[in-house]
Protein backbone atom coordinates (compact mmCIF):
# COMPACT_ATOMS: atom_id res chain seq x y z
CA UNK A 1 0.00 0.00 0.00
CA UNK A 2 1.83 3.29 -1.19
CA UNK A 3 1.13 6.43 0.57
CA UNK A 4 3.81 8.24 -1.51
CA UNK A 5 1.06 11.28 -2.54
CA UNK A 6 -0.50 11.71 1.05
CA UNK A 7 3.11 12.03 2.54
CA UNK A 8 3.84 14.31 0.22
CA UNK A 9 0.74 16.42 1.31
CA UNK A 10 1.21 15.99 4.53
CA UNK A 11 4.77 18.21 3.90
CA UNK A 12 3.28 20.81 1.80
CA UNK A 13 0.45 21.24 4.50
CA UNK A 14 2.52 21.87 7.36
CA UNK A 15 3.87 24.68 5.57
CA UNK A 16 0.84 26.54 5.58
CA UNK A 17 -1.64 24.60 8.25
CA UNK A 18 -0.19 24.43 12.26
CA UNK A 19 0.50 20.66 12.22
CA UNK A 20 -0.46 19.90 8.68
CA UNK A 21 -4.20 19.43 9.98
CA UNK A 22 -6.98 21.20 10.78
CA UNK A 23 -8.14 19.47 13.74
CA UNK A 24 -5.43 18.11 16.20
CA UNK A 25 -6.22 14.70 16.25
CA UNK A 26 -5.79 14.32 12.00
CA UNK A 27 -2.22 14.58 12.50
CA UNK A 28 -2.14 10.73 13.92
CA UNK A 29 0.41 11.81 16.61
CA UNK A 30 -1.77 9.95 19.21
CA UNK A 31 -1.15 6.62 17.07
CA UNK A 32 2.40 7.32 15.08
CA UNK A 33 2.94 7.45 11.08
CA UNK A 34 1.06 10.19 9.05
CA UNK A 35 -1.79 11.02 7.94
CA UNK A 36 -3.73 9.78 5.16
CA UNK A 37 -5.06 12.36 2.64
CA UNK A 38 -8.44 11.69 1.47
CA UNK A 39 -10.03 12.42 -2.31
CA UNK A 40 -13.46 10.76 -2.10
CA UNK A 41 -15.59 8.98 -0.42
CA UNK A 42 -18.82 6.71 -0.78
CA UNK A 43 -20.95 4.66 0.73
CA UNK A 44 -19.12 2.95 3.69
CA UNK A 45 -15.56 3.73 1.91
CA UNK A 46 -12.92 6.65 1.93
CA UNK A 47 -10.64 6.74 -0.83
CA UNK A 48 -7.50 8.30 -0.05
CA UNK A 49 -5.33 10.38 -2.97
CA UNK A 50 -3.33 7.30 -3.77
CA UNK A 51 -6.37 5.24 -4.78
CA UNK A 52 -6.13 3.25 -1.49
CA UNK A 53 -9.63 2.13 -0.56
CA UNK A 54 -10.67 1.78 3.09
CA UNK A 55 -13.70 0.66 4.71
CA UNK A 56 -14.45 3.39 7.19
CA UNK A 57 -15.54 3.51 10.95
CA UNK A 58 -15.55 7.56 11.61
CA UNK A 59 -17.90 8.42 9.27
CA UNK A 60 -16.83 12.11 9.53
CA UNK A 61 -16.90 11.69 13.77
CA UNK A 62 -20.13 10.82 13.52
CA UNK A 63 -22.32 12.61 10.72
CA UNK A 64 -22.78 10.57 7.92
CA UNK A 65 -24.99 8.06 9.36
CA UNK A 66 -26.85 6.94 5.92
CA UNK A 67 -23.35 6.43 4.37
CA UNK A 68 -20.86 8.85 2.46
CA UNK A 69 -22.98 10.52 -0.61
CA UNK A 70 -25.96 9.31 -0.12
CA UNK A 71 -27.81 10.12 -3.38
CA UNK A 72 -30.93 11.71 -1.63
CA UNK A 73 -28.17 14.17 0.71
CA UNK A 74 -26.35 15.05 -2.65
CA UNK A 75 -29.13 15.88 -4.49
CA UNK A 76 -30.68 18.06 -1.74
CA UNK A 77 -27.28 20.06 -1.62
CA UNK A 78 -27.22 20.17 -5.34
CA UNK A 79 -31.16 21.88 -5.16
CA UNK A 80 -30.08 24.41 -2.75
CA UNK A 81 -27.00 25.56 -4.11
CA UNK A 82 -28.91 26.19 -7.04
CA UNK A 83 -30.13 28.94 -5.76
CA UNK A 84 -27.21 30.38 -3.79
CA UNK A 85 -24.49 29.17 -0.83
CA UNK A 86 -25.88 31.60 1.61
CA UNK A 87 -28.13 34.59 2.43
CA UNK A 88 -27.53 35.92 5.73
CA UNK A 89 -31.11 36.34 6.03
CA UNK A 90 -34.41 33.87 6.91
CA UNK A 91 -34.92 30.56 4.69
CA UNK A 92 -37.51 28.28 4.22
CA UNK A 93 -35.60 25.57 4.79
CA UNK A 94 -34.18 26.45 8.28
CA UNK A 95 -38.02 26.57 9.43
CA UNK A 96 -38.46 22.66 8.08
CA UNK A 97 -35.34 21.67 9.79
CA UNK A 98 -36.72 23.03 13.08
CA UNK A 99 -40.04 21.97 12.40
CA UNK A 100 -38.60 18.39 11.82
CA UNK A 101 -36.34 18.61 15.25
CA UNK A 102 -39.09 20.02 17.62
CA UNK A 103 -41.35 17.56 16.39
CA UNK A 104 -39.41 14.24 16.71
CA UNK A 105 -37.74 15.83 20.37
CA UNK A 106 -40.29 15.76 23.03
CA UNK A 107 -37.99 18.15 24.80
CA UNK A 108 -37.69 20.72 22.37
CA UNK A 109 -40.09 23.02 21.72
CA UNK A 110 -37.78 25.47 19.76
CA UNK A 111 -34.74 25.51 18.58
CA UNK A 112 -31.84 28.33 17.36
CA UNK A 113 -29.77 26.81 14.36
CA UNK A 114 -25.82 27.70 14.17
CA UNK A 115 -22.68 26.50 12.68
CA UNK A 116 -20.74 23.75 15.28
CA UNK A 117 -21.35 21.69 18.25
CA UNK A 118 -18.90 24.27 20.20
CA UNK A 119 -20.89 27.03 19.40
CA UNK A 120 -23.95 25.17 20.15
CA UNK A 121 -22.68 24.19 23.30
CA UNK A 122 -21.08 27.34 24.45
CA UNK A 123 -24.60 29.26 23.85
CA UNK A 124 -26.79 26.72 26.15
CA UNK A 125 -24.39 27.34 28.95
CA UNK A 126 -24.61 31.03 28.18
CA UNK A 127 -28.31 30.91 27.87
CA UNK A 128 -28.47 28.34 31.05
CA UNK A 129 -26.14 31.19 33.07
CA UNK A 130 -28.77 34.16 31.94
CA UNK A 131 -31.65 32.40 32.61
CA UNK A 132 -30.70 30.65 36.20
CA UNK A 133 -28.85 33.87 37.19
CA UNK A 134 -25.89 31.98 38.06
CA UNK A 135 -22.75 31.49 37.12
CA UNK A 136 -21.15 27.94 38.05
CA UNK A 137 -21.66 25.09 35.75
CA UNK A 138 -20.94 21.20 36.05
CA UNK A 139 -18.97 18.89 33.51
CA UNK A 140 -17.51 15.90 33.67
CA UNK A 141 -14.17 14.77 33.43
CA UNK A 142 -13.38 13.15 29.90
CA UNK A 143 -16.56 14.89 28.42
CA UNK A 144 -15.76 17.27 25.70
CA UNK A 145 -17.98 20.18 24.58
CA UNK A 146 -16.04 22.02 21.92
CA UNK A 147 -12.85 24.39 22.95
CA UNK A 148 -14.68 27.63 24.49
CA UNK A 149 -12.51 28.57 27.16
CA UNK A 150 -14.90 27.83 29.66
CA UNK A 151 -14.98 24.41 28.73
CA UNK A 152 -11.22 23.36 28.22
CA UNK A 153 -10.74 22.12 31.79
CA UNK A 154 -9.58 18.75 32.79
CA UNK A 155 -10.58 17.38 36.43
CA UNK A 156 -7.65 17.38 39.27
CA UNK A 157 -7.68 14.13 41.00
CA UNK A 158 -10.96 14.78 43.84
CA UNK A 159 -14.19 15.33 42.90
CA UNK A 160 -14.22 18.83 44.32
CA UNK A 161 -11.63 20.11 42.61
CA UNK A 162 -12.00 23.69 40.75
CA UNK A 163 -11.17 23.35 36.89
CA UNK A 164 -8.07 24.56 35.88
CA UNK A 165 -7.24 25.66 32.21
CA UNK A 166 -5.81 22.93 30.12
CA UNK A 167 -4.57 24.95 27.10
CA UNK A 168 -2.44 27.94 27.33
CA UNK A 169 -4.14 30.62 26.13
CA UNK A 170 -7.04 30.20 27.95
CA UNK A 171 -7.28 33.07 31.20
CA UNK A 172 -8.11 31.17 34.62
CA UNK A 173 -10.53 33.42 35.59
CA UNK A 174 -12.40 32.01 32.70
CA UNK A 175 -12.67 28.69 33.87
CA UNK A 176 -13.16 29.75 37.69
CA UNK A 177 -16.57 28.69 37.59
CA UNK A 178 -16.07 25.60 35.88
CA UNK A 179 -16.92 22.64 38.34
CA UNK A 180 -15.54 19.02 37.44
CA UNK A 181 -17.20 16.12 38.39
CA UNK A 182 -16.71 11.87 37.86
CA UNK A 183 -19.07 10.41 34.83
CA UNK A 184 -20.92 7.79 36.28
CA UNK A 185 -20.69 9.05 39.69
CA UNK A 186 -23.50 10.91 41.28
CA UNK A 187 -21.70 11.21 44.49
CA UNK A 188 -19.37 13.56 43.21
CA UNK A 189 -22.00 15.82 41.57
CA UNK A 190 -23.71 16.17 44.93
CA UNK A 191 -20.84 16.92 46.94
CA UNK A 192 -20.58 20.13 43.89
CA UNK A 193 -23.92 21.24 44.96
CA UNK A 194 -23.41 20.48 48.96
CA UNK A 195 -20.62 22.97 48.62
CA UNK A 196 -22.24 25.89 45.94
CA UNK A 197 -25.74 25.85 46.89
CA UNK A 198 -27.52 28.23 44.99
CA UNK A 199 -24.81 28.85 42.56
CA UNK A 200 -24.78 26.07 39.84
CA UNK A 201 -26.75 27.47 36.85
CA UNK A 202 -26.38 24.33 34.83
CA UNK A 203 -24.46 20.68 34.32
CA UNK A 204 -23.89 19.70 30.99
CA UNK A 205 -23.20 16.54 30.38
CA UNK A 206 -22.79 14.03 26.92
CA UNK A 207 -25.56 11.33 27.79
CA UNK A 208 -23.29 8.49 25.79
CA UNK A 209 -20.02 10.09 26.74
CA UNK A 210 -17.98 9.94 22.96
CA UNK A 211 -14.51 11.78 23.68
CA UNK A 212 -13.41 9.85 26.22
CA UNK A 213 -13.84 6.64 23.28
CA UNK A 214 -17.27 5.67 24.24
CA UNK A 215 -19.11 5.11 27.78
CA UNK A 216 -22.18 4.13 28.64
CA UNK A 217 -24.37 6.08 31.60
CA UNK A 218 -25.02 3.82 34.22
CA UNK A 219 -29.04 2.71 34.63
CA UNK A 220 -29.44 5.75 36.84
CA UNK A 221 -27.03 8.04 36.47
CA UNK A 222 -28.65 10.28 34.23
CA UNK A 223 -32.17 10.52 36.57
CA UNK A 224 -30.00 11.33 39.04
CA UNK A 225 -28.76 14.33 37.51
CA UNK A 226 -31.93 15.29 36.76
CA UNK A 227 -33.16 14.90 40.20
CA UNK A 228 -30.66 16.60 41.73
CA UNK A 229 -31.15 19.53 39.11
CA UNK A 230 -34.30 19.33 40.01
CA UNK A 231 -34.03 19.73 43.74
CA UNK A 232 -31.26 22.91 43.22
CA UNK A 233 -33.28 24.79 40.75
CA UNK A 234 -30.48 24.17 38.30
CA UNK A 235 -30.58 23.76 34.48
CA UNK A 236 -29.52 19.94 33.00
CA UNK A 237 -28.22 19.88 29.34
CA UNK A 238 -27.49 17.37 27.28
CA UNK A 239 -24.67 17.56 24.99
CA UNK A 240 -26.28 15.28 21.95
CA UNK A 241 -24.13 16.96 19.46
CA UNK A 242 -22.49 13.31 18.65
CA UNK A 243 -25.24 11.24 20.03
CA UNK A 244 -27.99 13.00 18.46
CA UNK A 245 -30.17 11.23 15.85
CA UNK A 246 -27.24 9.10 15.84
CA UNK A 247 -28.53 6.83 18.78
CA UNK A 248 -31.59 6.69 18.21
CA UNK A 249 -35.05 8.27 16.32
CA UNK A 250 -34.91 11.18 19.12
CA UNK A 251 -31.49 10.70 20.51
CA UNK A 252 -30.58 9.45 24.33
CA UNK A 253 -32.98 11.34 26.36
CA UNK A 254 -36.08 9.07 24.41
CA UNK A 255 -33.62 5.89 25.33
CA UNK A 256 -33.53 6.74 28.62
CA UNK A 257 -37.08 8.46 29.30
CA UNK A 258 -34.75 11.61 31.05
CA UNK A 259 -35.83 15.17 29.84
CA UNK A 260 -33.10 17.91 29.41
CA UNK A 261 -33.69 21.21 29.85
CA UNK A 262 -31.89 21.94 27.37
CA UNK A 263 -30.25 20.16 24.06
CA UNK A 264 -27.38 20.96 22.06
CA UNK A 265 -26.80 19.15 18.43
CA UNK A 266 -25.31 18.88 15.65
CA UNK A 267 -23.08 16.43 13.32
CA UNK A 268 -26.12 14.50 11.82
CA UNK A 269 -28.31 17.53 11.64
CA UNK A 270 -26.65 18.62 9.14
CA UNK A 271 -25.74 15.77 7.09
CA UNK A 272 -21.88 16.03 6.74
CA UNK A 273 -22.14 20.34 6.58
CA UNK A 274 -21.43 22.36 9.62
CA UNK A 275 -24.05 22.81 11.88
CA UNK A 276 -25.12 23.11 15.49
CA UNK A 277 -27.91 23.70 17.43
CA UNK A 278 -29.66 24.62 20.60
CA UNK A 279 -32.84 23.14 21.92
CA UNK A 280 -35.44 23.58 24.74
CA UNK A 281 -39.14 24.72 25.92
CA UNK A 282 -40.04 27.45 24.55
CA UNK A 283 -40.02 29.41 27.92
CA UNK A 284 -36.30 29.32 28.24
CA UNK A 285 -35.67 29.59 24.44
CA UNK A 286 -37.10 32.57 24.33
CA UNK A 287 -34.98 34.17 26.49
CA UNK A 288 -32.39 33.81 23.00
CA UNK A 289 -32.66 37.68 21.85
CA UNK A 290 -34.46 38.95 19.86
CA UNK A 291 -37.46 37.72 22.18
CA UNK A 292 -35.15 38.10 25.13
CA UNK A 293 -31.96 39.57 26.36
CA UNK A 294 -29.38 36.73 26.22
CA UNK A 295 -27.48 37.30 22.92
CA UNK A 296 -26.40 35.33 20.30
CA UNK A 297 -25.82 35.59 16.81
CA UNK A 298 -24.07 34.01 13.58
CA UNK A 299 -23.66 35.10 9.99
CA UNK A 300 -24.01 31.46 8.78
CA UNK A 301 -26.85 30.63 10.98
CA UNK A 302 -29.05 28.63 9.32
CA UNK A 303 -26.81 27.92 6.35
CA UNK A 304 -29.41 26.96 3.45
CA UNK A 305 -27.01 23.95 2.21
CA UNK A 306 -26.30 22.78 5.59
CA UNK A 307 -30.42 22.80 6.37
CA UNK A 308 -31.22 20.67 3.36
CA UNK A 309 -28.29 18.37 3.89
CA UNK A 310 -29.75 17.75 7.65
CA UNK A 311 -33.37 17.54 6.80
CA UNK A 312 -32.65 15.20 3.73
CA UNK A 313 -30.54 12.56 6.19
CA UNK A 314 -33.03 12.84 8.90
CA UNK A 315 -36.02 12.21 6.30
CA UNK A 316 -33.94 8.98 5.65
CA UNK A 317 -34.01 7.87 9.38
CA UNK A 318 -36.96 5.87 10.48
CA UNK A 319 -37.41 3.57 13.84
CA UNK A 320 -36.30 0.72 11.60
CA UNK A 321 -33.44 1.95 10.42
CA UNK A 322 -32.00 2.13 13.91
CA UNK A 323 -32.53 -1.39 14.39
CA UNK A 324 -30.66 -2.53 11.29
CA UNK A 325 -27.53 -0.26 12.89
CA UNK A 326 -27.99 -1.51 15.82
CA UNK A 327 -27.71 -5.34 14.90
CA UNK A 328 -24.51 -4.53 12.44
CA UNK A 329 -23.03 -2.96 15.44
CA UNK A 330 -23.90 -5.50 17.46
CA UNK A 331 -21.99 -7.89 14.95
CA UNK A 332 -18.92 -5.91 14.28
CA UNK A 333 -18.02 -5.18 18.60
CA UNK A 334 -19.22 -9.04 19.25
CA UNK A 335 -16.83 -10.14 16.07
CA UNK A 336 -14.02 -8.06 17.34
CA UNK A 337 -13.64 -9.25 21.05
CA UNK A 338 -14.59 -12.70 19.90
CA UNK A 339 -11.09 -12.47 18.18
CA UNK A 340 -9.36 -10.98 20.39
CA UNK A 341 -10.37 -13.46 22.99
CA UNK A 342 -9.20 -16.11 20.54
CA UNK A 343 -5.72 -14.26 20.96
CA UNK A 344 -5.74 -14.24 24.60
CA UNK A 345 -5.74 -9.94 24.06
CA UNK A 346 -7.35 -8.01 26.77
CA UNK A 347 -9.97 -6.47 25.06
CA UNK A 348 -13.59 -4.90 25.94
CA UNK A 349 -16.09 -2.83 24.16
CA UNK A 350 -18.83 -0.22 24.59
CA UNK A 351 -21.62 0.06 22.18
CA UNK A 352 -25.43 1.50 21.67
CA UNK A 353 -26.57 1.66 17.90
CA UNK A 354 -24.59 2.49 15.77
CA UNK A 355 -21.90 3.78 18.04
CA UNK A 356 -19.03 1.61 19.46
CA UNK A 357 -15.86 2.15 22.09
CA UNK A 358 -12.68 -0.41 21.57
CA UNK A 359 -10.61 -0.69 24.62
CA UNK A 360 -7.71 -3.14 25.23
CA UNK A 361 -8.22 -3.43 28.74
CA UNK A 362 -8.26 -6.16 31.31
CA UNK A 363 -11.48 -4.38 32.71
CA UNK A 364 -14.89 -6.24 32.17
CA UNK A 365 -16.11 -2.69 31.41
CA UNK A 366 -15.12 0.78 31.36
CA UNK A 367 -17.75 3.35 32.45
CA UNK A 368 -15.43 6.53 33.78
CA UNK A 369 -12.45 8.57 32.64
CA UNK A 370 -10.13 7.06 35.36
CA UNK A 371 -11.05 3.47 33.45
CA UNK A 372 -10.31 4.69 29.92
CA UNK A 373 -6.86 5.73 30.82
CA UNK A 374 -6.10 2.33 31.93
CA UNK A 375 -6.27 1.42 28.76
CA UNK A 376 -3.43 -0.17 26.46
CA UNK A 377 -1.80 2.31 24.64
CA UNK A 378 0.87 0.09 22.63
CA UNK A 379 -1.88 -2.11 21.91
CA UNK A 380 -4.44 0.28 20.38
CA UNK A 381 -1.52 1.78 18.42
CA UNK A 382 -0.89 -1.96 16.85
CA UNK A 383 -3.99 -2.18 16.01
CA UNK A 384 -4.70 0.95 14.50
CA UNK A 385 -1.93 0.53 12.10
CA UNK A 386 -2.23 -2.90 11.33
CA UNK A 387 -5.84 -2.43 10.28
CA UNK A 388 -5.12 0.76 8.21
CA UNK A 389 -2.73 -1.50 6.80
CA UNK A 390 -5.36 -4.12 5.99
CA UNK A 391 -8.11 -0.89 4.48
CA UNK A 392 -10.25 -0.28 7.61
CA UNK A 393 -10.06 3.63 8.65
CA UNK A 394 -10.60 3.29 12.47
CA UNK A 395 -10.19 6.67 14.43
CA UNK A 396 -6.69 7.63 15.11
CA UNK A 397 -6.82 7.97 19.08
CA UNK A 398 -7.75 5.60 21.80
CA UNK A 399 -10.00 8.36 23.11
CA UNK A 400 -12.44 8.60 20.33
CA UNK A 401 -15.64 6.52 19.59
CA UNK A 402 -15.94 4.57 16.28
CA UNK A 403 -19.62 5.33 13.79
CA UNK A 404 -21.15 2.24 11.92
CA UNK A 405 -23.19 3.62 9.06
CA UNK A 406 -26.06 2.22 7.09
CA UNK A 407 -23.92 1.89 4.44
CA UNK A 408 -22.08 -0.63 6.49
CA UNK A 409 -23.27 -3.91 5.52
CA UNK A 410 -22.29 -8.19 6.11
CA UNK A 411 -19.88 -7.92 3.15
CA UNK A 412 -18.23 -4.46 5.11
CA UNK A 413 -18.06 -6.43 8.42
CA UNK A 414 -16.83 -9.68 7.44
CA UNK A 415 -13.97 -8.08 5.92
CA UNK A 416 -13.61 -6.13 9.27
CA UNK A 417 -13.53 -8.69 11.33
CA UNK A 418 -11.15 -11.09 8.84
CA UNK A 419 -8.68 -7.88 8.97
CA UNK A 420 -8.92 -7.94 12.54
CA UNK A 421 -7.92 -11.71 13.09
CA UNK A 422 -5.18 -11.11 11.11
CA UNK A 423 -3.95 -8.00 13.33
CA UNK A 424 -4.86 -9.94 16.00
CA UNK A 425 -2.69 -12.85 15.68
CA UNK A 426 0.12 -10.64 14.98
CA UNK A 427 -0.24 -8.73 18.17
CA UNK A 428 0.20 -12.04 20.16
Amino acid sequence: MSNAKSQALFQQAKQFIPGGVNSPVRAFKLVGGEPVFIHAAKGAYLTDVDGNEYIDYVGSWGPMILGHAHPAVIQAVIDAAKNGLSFGAPCSSEIALAKEICTRVNSIDKVRMVSSGTEATMTAIRLARGVTGRNKMVKFEGCYHGHADSLLVKAGSGALTLGMPSSPGVPIGTTNDTLVADFNDLDSVAKLFEKYPDQIACIIVEPIAGNMNMVLPKPLFLRGLRDICDQHNSLLIFDEVMTGFRVGYQGVQSVVDVVPDITTLGKVIGGGMPVGAIGGRAEIMDQLAPLGSIYQAGTLSGNPIAMAAGLATLQQLTPEKYDVLSMQTKKLVAGLKARADAENIPFCENHYTGMFGLFFTTAERVTNYADVMQSNLPHFKAFFAGMLKEGVYLAPSAYEAGFVSLAHGDKEISITLDAAEKVFHAMK
